[in-house]
């Protein structure tokens, strides 16, 4: 029997279905080789009224071990809520309160430590516009200079994260990785997703030491246009991704 075709999302997040969602993402993280042991987090931002809570992995597990079950509830300074089997790490959640206590629209934040994301960290170029995949972040991906391991001996960076930010759908941690939001898993995912390849193309492409090809600004501008016109961003691939998951190892959702 053929699948249904996706549809659009229209229901508010329930915390089910945002755990769901941020199980999938991190088993999918590591089935694309963007996971670093069991560091680096994705969060995401639970409805409801009151103060701020979120969902974030527990420290000590594999991203490729991670349920929806499992993931801990913890407060806007990353104190678990509740009872908690699994210790949380305060500390790198530093970088994701900043952005989520800053950016109202950043339901989810995702933060990587891939080889090519910290490759291209690591040069004053940015993001090149080499191929269509990169275009979409010409421009739209700032820097954020790095002061250290992010800890909470150094709460003042929050503020420059969020200010580094800006509005942009992602961002380079000079010397460290790569960031990205969303207004919904799907989002932070598709945003992490193609951010990554345009830093796979970039290191592959400048390795080759070869003449770079680069189209012309208005180029850039008129396809950047064309990606960020698209509503509900990732919403389609998302769901063939979770189809897969579903298929092929459903435990991300216990």
């Amino acid at each position: 029997m053929n699948a249904m075709p996706p549809q659009p999302p229209t229901a508010a997040a329930t915390e089910r279905g945002l755990r769901e969602d941020l199980a999938a993402a991190y088993r999918l993280i590591a089935r694309f080789g963007m996971d670093d042991l069991i560091f680096t987090h994705l969060s995401a931002r639970l409805p409801g009224p009151g103060e701020p809570r979120f969902l974030i992995n527990p420290y000590g597990m594999m991203f490729g071990e991670i349920t929806a079950s499992s993931l801990v509830v913890i407060d806007v300074e990353g104190n678990p809520v509740g009872e908690a089997t699994w210790p949380v790490n305060p500390a790198g959640f530093v970088i994701h309160s900043a952005i989520h206590m800053g950016r109202e629209d950043a339901h989810c934040v995702m933060h990587t430590h891939t080889l090519a994301g910290m490759a291209v960290a690591a040069t004053e170029d940015g993001i090149l516009p080499l191929n269509q995949m990169s275009m979409e972040f010409v421009g739209r991906v700032p820097v954020h200079d790095y002061e250290g391991i992010a800890a909470d001996d150094n709460l003042s960076e929050r503020d420059r994260l969020v200010r580094d930010l800006g509005d942009a759908p992602g961002m380079l941690l000079r010397n460290h990785g790569l960031l990205t939001v969303g207004r919904t898993v799907a989002e932070a995912f598709y945003n992490m997703y193609y951010l990554e390849m345009a830093c796979r193309i970039q290191v592959a492409a400048t390795s080759m030491n070869r003449t770079l090809s680069m189209p012309p600004p208005e180029v850039v501008a008129r396809t950047q246009a064309q990606f960020t016109a698209a509503p509900n961003k990732g919403w389609r691939p998302w769901a063939a991704l979770r189809r897969m998951l579903d298929r092929e190892d459903p435990s991300y959702r216990d």
